[in-house]
C-alpha cells in the first residue's frame, strides 16, 4: 500500500526550537489539516463492484477510505488520517458500547450539474453541532478546530470523489462519528476517542418525485424534554425511536409526530424537524411555524435554519418559531387555514405531509405544496450548482 505525506508548513519552523516546540504542542492538542496522511486503496475491486447508480439505496454501500483521529489524555488529538475503509478494533469494554457514548453528523457532497465540481452545503453548522454534542456527552477534544476538520474530510471526499454519484438526486453522504474508546466500566467521563469519518453513495430520496409521507401523534412515547439532550446530535437520542416506528409503521403510518406536554406540542417528525404553513387566526397573515430551539429539546438542524434564513429573505410572509399544538393544527385544518406541511433534513431536504392522525382521526393535509417545492428547489439548486446561494452555504472542495 501506497502512503503519501502530504506537505507541510511545518517544515518552514523546524529551524527555529521553540517555534519546533510549539508546533509539537499544536500538533498533540489540536486537529490540522496539514499533518494529514493519506494511505490510498491499491485494490479497485470494490470500486468496480459498486451498485449502478440507479440501484443505490440509502447506506447501504460505503466507498473506499475513511478518515479517523484518536484522542487521549497524553498526545491529544492524534494527526489524522485517510485509511482504506475497514472494520473498527476496540476494546468491548469501551465505553461507547455500554453507556451510548457516542455522536455523529449527517451531511452530503455533491458533484456541480454545471462543471462536475465537488462541494459540501454549509459543513461549518456540522462541525459546530458535532462540537457541542461531544461537549454535551462530556467528550474530552470538543474544542477541535472545526474549520480544520473540514479540510480533513474535504480532503476524504477527493479521494472518493469517484464514488461521488453524477446527477440530481445523488450524492456521498458523510458521516462523521465520535465515539468513546475508553476501555472502562465505570461510569465516568472518558478518558479516550475515537473520531472516525466514513462515505457513502446515494441515490433521490424520493425515487419518483416527491412521497407525502402519513404520520400518527397517537403515540405514548415522548423523544426529548427540557433539560435533556434533544438539541444534540447523539445515538442515544434515536435508539428510542425504533420501536414507536415501528410500532408506526404497522399500523399504516411512515413517521411519528413527537409530542410534548399537556397541550401536545409539537416538536419534530421522525428525525426530522417539522414546518407548517398556515393562516394565523387573528391576524389573518400566512406564517412559516416551527418550534423553536430555545427549550433544548429541537435539533438545531441545518436544513432547518437554511429554510428559516431562506424564507426571511424571501419576506413574502411571517417566519414564526414557537411550539404549535396539535389542536391548533387540527382547528386550522378544519377551517381550511392549513395550506401545507413539511419535514426538514438532510437525507431528503424536505418532506411533505399529507396527513397526521390525531386522537384516532386522520387530519387530511394539501400535499405536496408550492412552499415545500420552492424550499426543494432552492435548496437542492444551491447544492448542486445551479443557483448562487447565500455566501459560505457551498464549500467548494
Amino acid at each position: 500500500m501506497q502512503r503519501i505525506l502530504r506537505s507541510t508548513a511545518s517544515s518552514l519552523f523546524r529551524k527555529s526550537p521553540s517555534k519546533e516546540l510549539s508546533l509539537q504542542h499544536h500538533q498533540r492538542r489540536w486537529i490540522s489539516s496539514a499533518d494529514l496522511t493519506i494511505e490510498r486503496r491499491a485494490d479497485r475491486t470494490r470500486f468496480e463492484n459498486r451498485p449502478k447508480q440507479e440501484d443505490l439505496t440509502f447506506g447501504t454501500t460505503m466507498s473506499d477510505h475513511m478518515l479517523v483521529a484518536e484522542w487521549d489524555m497524553k498526545n491529544h488529538w492524534s494527526a489524522p488520517k485517510i485509511i482504506p475503509y475497514d472494520d473498527l478494533r476496540i476494546s468491548p469494554a469501551a465505553t461507547t458500547f455500554h453507556y451510548g457514548l457516542s455522536c455523529f453528523e449527517g451531511m452530503k457532497a455533491y458533484k456541480a450539474l454545471t462543471d462536475k465540481s465537488l462541494r459540501m452545503f454549509r459543513p461549518d453548522l456540522n462541525m459546530a453541532r458535532l462540537a457541542s454534542s461531544m461537549d454535551r456527552l462530556e467528550m474530552p477534544g470538543s474544542d477541535f478546530d472545526q474549520h480544520e476538520l473540514t479540510k480533513c474530510i474535504a480532503e476524504l471526499v477527493k479521494v472518493d470523489q469517484d464514488w461521488i454519484p453524477y446527477g440530481e438526486g445523488y450524492s456521498l453522504y458523510i458521516r462523521p462519528t465520535v465515539i468513546a474508546s475508553h476501555p472502562y466500566l465505570g461510569l465516568a467521563a472518558p478518558e479516550s476517542l475515537l473520531l472516525f469519518v466514513i462515505t457513502s453513495p446515494v441515490g433521490p430520496y424520493f425515487k419518483s418525485g416527491f412521497a407525502p409521507v402519513r404520520l400518527t401523534a397517537d403515540s405514548p412515547y415522548i423523544r426529548a424534554w427540557p433539560g435533556g439532550a434533544g438539541d444534540v446530535k447523539i445515538a442515544g437520542n434515536y435508539a428510542p425511536t425504533m420501536k414507536p416506528q415501528k410500532v408506526a409503521s404497522d399500523t399504516g403510518y411512515g413517521q411519528v409526530l413527537w409530542l410534548f406536554g399537556e397541550n401536545d406540542e409539537i416538536t419534530e417528525v421522525g428525525g426530522m424537524n417539522i414546518f407548517f404553513f398556515l393562516r394565523n387566526k387573528e391576524t389573518g397573515n400566512k406564517e412559516l411555524v416551527t418550534p423553536p430551539l430555545t427549550r433544548g429539546d429541537i435539533l438545531p438542524g441545518v436544513t432547518r435554519r437554511s429554510i428559516l434564513e431562506l424564507s426571511k429573505s424571501w419576506g413574502e410572509f411571517d417566519i414564526v418559531e414557537r411550539f404549535p399544538t396539535m389542536p391548533e393544527i387540527r382547528d386550522a385544518a378544519e377551517e381550511g387555514r392549513l395550506i401545507e406541511a413539511f419535514g426538514a433534513g438532510t437525507a431528503a431536504v424536505v418532506t411533505p405531509i399529507s396527513c397526521i392522525q390525531y386522537k384516532g382521526v386522520d387530519i387530511e393535509i394539501p400535499a405536496t405544496g408550492d412552499i415545500t417545492k420552492r424550499i426543494w428547489d432552492t435548496i437542492t439548486g444551491i447544492q448542486y450548482g445551479k443557483i448562487d446561494g447565500p455566501e459560505g452555504w457551498s464549500f467548494k472542495i
